[in-house]
C-alpha cells in the first residue's frame, strides 16, 4: 500500500448509538524517506525540504487544536502552517525532519 493513502474505517455501536472514525495510514515509506533525506546535505539557500509529514499526523494535529477550542482552524492554511512549524522544531517528532533542526531555517523564509 502506497504511504499517500489514508483509509478510513467506520465502526457502528448500535446498542451505544455512536460511531466512531479510524483514520488509517501505511508511514513506513515516508519515514523510511525521511531518513534517508536526513544523511543528504541540503545546499540551497532557500526552499529546503523540511520533512515529509504523513495525513494521518497532520489529521492528528489538527484534531489537537479543535480539542483546545480553535475549531476555524484549517489544514495547509498560514495559521495551520506555524502549528505545523512549531510541531517540528519539538524534539518529540524530530523523526519527520529531513533537515537540520538546528539549522534554524524552516521553509521559505520563516
Amino acid at each position: 500500500m502506497s504511504g499517500t493513502s489514508v483509509i478510513t474505517i467506520p465502526h457502528l455501536d448500535r446498542n451505544q448509538k455512536v460511531l466512531a472514525v479510524e483514520r488509517w495510514q501505511d508511514v513506513e515509506d515516508i519515514i523510511e524517506h525521511n531518513k534517508l533525506l536526513q544523511t543528504m546535505e541540503q545546499n540551497s539557500d532557500w526552499g529546503r525540504h523540511i520533512g515529509t509529514i504523513p495525513n494521518v499526523i497532520l489529521e492528528k494535529w489538527a484534531n489537537e487544536e479543535y480539542a483546545k477550542g480553535n475549531v476555524n482552524l484549517r489544514i495547509f492554511t498560514k495559521e495551520f502552517d506555524e502549528i505545523v512549524a512549531r510541531k517540528l522544531r519539538d524534539p518529540d517528532w524530530r523523526w519527520l525532519r529531513t533537515d537540520g533542526a538546528s539549522s534554524g531555517f524552516m521553509g521559505f523564509g520563516s
